[in-house]
């Protein structure tokens, strides 16, 4: 489901009223997109209408791809069933579906059967769902028998998938009103008609940054429940740190994502200046030690000498595998399981968030192929990936997020991470490539050499390719890393400090510095884990871990365990006081008072005055007298 409350949904709209623009809109920047047409070619003489199957398919971005249903309306429901948990599908419209339904070639057949069971797949979709629909209950009733069957059929479909999706928006004169759930979001208004490649932008608004597609294609933010109420964060203050995105160069199709951007840099002062306060705090023994980094780290990407402990945290979980042998010995399915269990707000990634009072996230990355064999990514999914991360951070920056926590779970992402080490900062494959643990708690070296040849002929491969950021990303990285990478630069631009945990995130933190190098200064890295790779890139970004957990829970466990420690060092140096010798004398000073002695003394604290100095008497004869008006000659002694 999306941050909105759904998964699939439904377009109505007249004719000429904007709705498949809408539509197409809503999924412009979707990593992936299977566009599903349902009308049939038609008449060979009829221009009109094979202009407009022209205008539909001219708006369709390269990236992506068409499936036809018109030859059998039965299809359209197998094609929902059978889609993906990462899979994002644009079916337009019903109107051409029923008309395939109501052909005599299909006939006799049971329509409203049919009709059941595509609201029923529908309803069991696991894919991101979007339909178009002509809406015919505003028109007039037809005078013939096959106008009147048209729209008696329609009707009842679109009744039917109304039911079945989760919201229901109906565009008007190219303005969407939305019929459920009820008090849904506006949306920006849907563009005007568009040429070629343009069509499908939506027009700037609220709900839109920078010409990318509207929230709704985003996942649904989840809350995990604690089996008890957690305690307040510590030192929540609700202070929104979060400052507007910095002004980037724009293109049509809206932002562009280039090597050499300008992002904002933490404050150069507030950092050190946050250390140095610490060494005034009254604090006994030897303060916070390792974590007056975390303290200088906080007050950099807040601005202020007075760090606030982070309030509200989001996890952002990456799904994404890889296919070929990178994910030698990987369990099939394992990854999906693991993210259908984050949704599910189960496992140990979603206790740990639930405990720190932290919301959920999980995005659907989309699979890269065998890097042995040919690129993971084409250069379209890789533009792709990175405008979505870049939202996925915008999104969270818009609901106040003041930390992210960068995770990921998939079949092959430390072979992917190694690769990208290789290629970005010349390391060996085998050096940054962890031993492959089974389920069992077993190690298969087997499996880690078929990975190891899979990066060594993936180099081998790219030997002479270009080793800029984009390059990587699709020849190398797959869609977890590029959209990782997205989200630090989104992250960089709205100024919220990231919590890396893992391979994806160091290798996206590797990627990133051709784009902006900014970036690595606002990622603060908890653990390595005891992970090869992650040591390396860690030295290379310069990210001194914190601690030496290695906790094998997955990626973003370790920096949600964490995650109290590092609040309750920013409680402290938020909330200590000043070390009383160095105050400045105010109404709550205390008063020092002298200790009584520990055993017998004087009782007054007053000193004592000095004896005065007296001339000592002469041991044998001598003058009586040292009156010094008496000269005495030299050489005679007095009488």
């Amino acid at each position: 489901m999306s941050v909105d409350g759904w998964n699939t949904l439904l377009v109505l709209g007249g004719i000429r009223s904007g709705k498949s623009e809408f539509a197409e809109s809503l999924v412009a920047d979707a990593p992936t997109v299977r566009y599903v047409a349902t009308a049939p070619e038609g008449d060979p003489e009829d221009t009109e209408w094979a202009t407009r199957l022209a205008g539909h398919r001219a708006r369709r971005p390269g990236s992506w791809t068409t499936e036809e249903t018109a030859a059998d309306p039965r299809r359209l429901a197998d094609v929902i069933a059978t889609a993906e948990p990462n899979e994002t599908l644009l079916v337009d419209d019903l109107g051409g579906w029923v008309t395939v339904l109501l052909d005599p070639a299909h006939q006799p057949a049971d329509d409203t059967a049919t009709i059941a069971e595509l609201a029923d797949a529908i309803r069991a979709s696991a894919a991101r769902l979007v339909l178009v629909s002509p809406e015919v209950g505003l028109s007039l009733v037809p005078t013939t028998p096959l106008g009147r069957a048209f729209t008696d059929a329609l009707g009842q479909t679109n009744r039917a998938v109304a039911d079945a999706c989760d919201a229901v928006v109906l565009v008007m004169a190219g303005q969407p009103a939305w019929l459920k759930p009820a008090g849904a979001p506006p949306h920006p208004t849907v563009p005007a008609q568009a040429g070629p490649g343009q069509a499908g932008v939506p027009a700037a608004g609220p709900e839109t940054v920078h010409g990318a597609a509207p929230e709704e294609a985003l996942p649904e933010v989840l809350t995990p429940a604690a089996p008890a109420a957690p305690a307040p964060a510590l030192g929540a203050t609700g202070a929104d740190w979060a400052a507007p995105t910095m002004a980037l160069p724009m293109i049509a199709t809206g932002l562009v994502i280039q090597p050499g951007m300008e992002l904002p840099m933490p404050d150069d002062y507030a950092g050190p200046q946050a250390v140095d306060r610490l060494a005034t705090l009254d604090v006994p023994g030897g303060g916070l030690g390792v974590l007056e980094r975390v303290v200088g780290f906080a007050a950099a990407t807040q601005g202020t000498p007075t760090p606030a402990p982070w309030a509200s945290v989001r996890v952002l979980l990456v799904h994404g595998d890889h296919a070929g042998g990178a994910s030698a010995g990987a369990v099939p399915g394992e990854s999906a399981r693991r993210a259908r269990q984050a949704r599910a707000g189960k496992g140990a990634l979603a206790r740990l968030a639930a405990e720190s009072g932290a919301s959920l996230q999980v995005v659907e990355a989309p699979a890269a192929a065998p890097i042995e064999d040919g690129p993971a990514l084409t250069e379209d999914q890789v533009e792709s990936a990175l405008r979505y991360g870049w939202r996925l951070a915008e999104q969270a920056a818009d609901a106040g997020v003041q930390l992210l926590v960068l995770a990921a779970c998939g079949a092959g992402t430390e072979a992917a991470a190694a690769a990208v080490l290789a290629a970005t900062a010349g390391a060996e494959p085998p050096a940054v490539l962890g031993r492959v643990l089974t389920e069992h708690g077993q190690y298969d070296d087997a499996a880690w050499m078929v990975r190891c040849a899979a990066v060594r002929d993936a180099l081998h491969r790219t030997r002479r390719s270009p080793r800029n950021a984009r390059d990587i990303l699709a020849e190398l990285g797959g869609g977890d890393v590029a959209v990782a990478t997205g989200v630090l630069l989104g992250a960089t631009a709205r100024r919220i400090p990231v919590l890396l945990d893992g391979p994806v995130g160091v290798a996206a933190g590797m990627v990133s510095r051709d784009l902006a190098g900014q970036a690595r200064h606002w990622c603060l890295l908890p653990d390595h884990g005891g992970q090869p790779a992650v040591r390396l890139a860690a030295d290379v970004l310069g990210l001194t871990p914190l601690v030496d957990l290695r906790l094998g829970l997955g990626e973003g466990a370790t920096a949600l365990a964490t995650l109290p420690l590092l609040r309750s060092a920013l409680a402290l140096a938020a909330g200590l006081p000043v070390h009383p010798s160095l105050r400045d004398g105010g109404e709550d000073d205390e008063e020092f008072v002298e200790p009584e002695p520990a055993g017998p003394g004087p009782t007054s604290t007053e000193p004592e005055p000095e004896p005065e100095f007296a001339e000592p008497e002469p041991a044998g004869p001598g003058p009586t007298t040292t009156d010094a008006d008496e000269p005495v000659s030299p050489g005679r002694r007095a009488d």
